[in-house]
């Protein structure tokens, strides 16, 4: 765009004296726009750079353009510091660094080739970035820049200048417009070509930017790119290499959600969460809608651990700060199998089979034991009661020799029946149930299943008043982890010793 424009002022300012007019013009529009529009860090990045380029080319001063973008860098470091942690000049910069610095490589005459290594150098050089920031990897993104630069740059943005100067031919640009909104929707919904990639540590990412540099630099470029092919391949292909297994708590406010890890990504979600558990029938959809926890927090962690499905979803009961948030994970998310707990459907695990039925995702009620590669997951409450609490899956299983209980809402009622059908001594980490109210963890089952760490999910300042005194009181004897004062929770096992590690709120 400030190209185009640059062009077309340079034609009326052609004397040497006058030639950085067309630069301050075009400065001080692009300064007009960036306050308008928030002053958003990569557009005052852009106009900064305009200016010293122009102030670069007309005074010859034959800076190379990388070592102007270092000094915008400084200057917008001295404006604001915090920009630094701003993702969007993160991006901006480091993608028009590598351009300036690989200016030179591979250039040709062909426009389309060398729209393709633009595309090509930009998602390779900000690809740690956005794997750490957005945990996917899109090779989409690479036809679609072939596509949609030279459409806006020739079509959309021609037309926009000459709609405001000729408002008849608005319907001309609307027509190409729609075109581009339904190209984007089109590709959108294209996502086999979309690579969930956990996040990267600091040694990878120096590994991957060093090999960067060696293809750069090296005129022998070919064993370096096999390099890089492999090592992406490699953070793709990690998590299925790890053989730890994880069991984390997740911090979801006054809600339930535990997610279980068994070696080379199997993986067992307990609960979904919802964030409000009042809320009536009638406004489920819009909640949904609005705000989701789910898609908001939830599967962005799930991408970053580099989980690529949850292959089972177990719905301990019905309520909603419980599986208020299933809905959310089956339409945006891959779940191979869902399971509920004993007792009728209520109204809300209804809405969630209707989704599962359109999605042809298998579900089973009621079970006794799960069968996973070498484990069990034992569901202990399969009695029907009059309430959904009482009705809530209570799963007991054993991961490397460690013992885990998971107690969903279950009351004491359900506690007293437990104990009497099953011999449960010294379990390893209880999830408390019922976020630690009072109708929950009486002495006798507590006593008799000697927890050692008890978890407790719930939300800071929550209006129940959970965890109950005296609740805490029973619980005492164990080590106590609450989701409001530690945040997430993740037991891991390797080489069959426990390490706990907590989250900040």
């Amino acid at each position: 765009m400030s190209l185009v424009l640059l062009k077309i002022l340079s034609l009326f300012f052609k004397e040497k004296d006058s030639s950085i007019i067309p630069y301050i013009i075009i400065f001080i529009f692009l300064l007009i726009y960036t306050f308008i529009t928030g002053i958003r860090p990569s557009l005052l990045r852009a106009t900064l750079f305009f200016l010293l380029i122009g102030v670069n080319k007309v005074y010859y001063l034959n800076i190379k353009g990388y070592n102007l973008l270092i000094v915008v860098y400084l200057i917008m470091i001295i404006i604001n510091p915090f920009v630094i942690k701003d993702i969007s000049f993160i991006l901006s910069w480091s993608i028009t660094f590598s351009l300036l610095f690989t200016s030179e490589l591979f250039k040709t005459n062909n426009y389309v080739i060398n729209l393709f290594r633009t595309s090509l150098i930009a998602l390779l050089c900000s690809l740690p970035i956005v794997i750490n920031n957005f945990y996917t990897l899109n090779i989409l993104s690479l036809i679609n820049n072939i596509i949609f630069v030279p459409f806006v740059s020739f079509i959309i943005y021609p037309l926009s200048l000459l709609t405001f100067i000729f408002p008849f031919l608005n319907k001309i640009l609307l027509f190409f417009t729609n075109i581009l909104n339904y190209l984007s929707s089109f590709f959108e919904k294209i996502n086999f070509l979309t690579f969930y990639i956990s996040k990267m540590n600091v040694y990878e990412i120096i590994i991957y930017y060093l090999i960067i540099l060696l293809i750069i630099k090296c005129k022998k470029k070919l064993k370096y790119i096999i390099s890089l092919t492999l090592f992406i391949l490699f953070l793709y292909v990690k998590p299925y290499l790890n053989n730890n297994t994880f069991i984390y708590y997740l911090d979801v406010g006054q809600g339930d959600s535990s997610l279980i890890i068994k070696p080379h990504n199997k993986s067992i979600l307990i609960d979904t969460s919802g964030v409000v558990s009042y809320i009536p029938k009638e406004e489920w959809k819009t909640k949904r809608n609005n705000y989701s926890q789910m898609v908001s927090t939830l599967i962005p962690f799930f991408k970053s651990i580099g989980l690529k499905r949850i292959n089972y979803l177990i719905i301990t009961h019905g309520d909603y700060d419980h599986m208020g948030e299933a809905i959310n994970l089956v339409e945006n998310f891959k779940v191979e199998k869902v399971i509920f707990n004993c007792g009728p459907y209520n109204d809300l695990e209804k809405e969630l089979i209707k989704v599962l039925d359109k999605k042809k995702i298998k579900y089973y009620s009621c079970i006794k034991e799960l069968n996973i590669d070498n484990d069990k997951l034992y569901f202990l409450q399969t009695k029907e009661y009059d309430n959904e609490n009482d009705n809530s899956n209570v799963i007991y299983t054993e991961l490397n020799g460690y013992k885990f209980m998971f107690m969903g809402d279950a009351s004491t009622t359900t506690e007293k029946e437990i104990i009497q059908k099953y011999n449960l001594p010294d379990i390893d980490v209880l999830k408390v149930g019922h976020h630690g109210s009072k109708t929950s963890s009486g002495k006798d089952f507590i006593n008799e299943i000697n927890p050692k760490y008890s978890i407790i999910s719930v939300g800071k300042n929550n209006r129940y008043g959970h965890p109950n005194k005296e609740a805490l009181n029973t619980l005492k004897n164990s080590k106590i982890y609450r989701t409001d004062q530690d945040g997430s929770i993740m037991f891991k096992i390797k080489n069959n010793k426990l390490k706990i590690e907590t989250y900040t709120p």
